[in-house]
């Protein structure tokens, strides 16, 4: 736990059961979104081959958690860590320069 808070810049156990509270709530959060967003306009499992299904499933899902990661992240009263690190995940997938 001591190297975690040291390479995340955190000072107590509760900042990392926080973090990981909102990693899960966030995950969770967006797939809840998302399937039935693509119900709506016709892409579900039944209509479509599973691959295909999937592939379109997941591409929303990375986007609508990358949006909402740090505002899920200031729910739990992280959102400088979350800002923080989805400014390096985007810059490492050079979305953001």
């Amino acid at each position: 736990m001591d190297k975690l808070k040291q390479r995340w810049g955190l000072t107590s156990n509760w900042e990392i059961l926080a973090i990981l509270v909102a990693f899960s709530i966030n995950g969770s959060f967006a797939a809840f979104i998302v399937r039935p967003a693509l119900a709506l306009v016709g892409i579900t499992k039944a209509n479509l081959n599973i691959v295909v299904f999937y592939i379109l499933y997941i591409v929303p899902v990375f986007l609508v958690y990358q949006f909402t990661l740090p505002y899920v992240g200031w729910l739990v009263g992280q959102y400088k860590f979350f800002k923080n690190m989805q400014d390096k995940m985007m810059k490492r997938m050079k979305f953001k320069f």
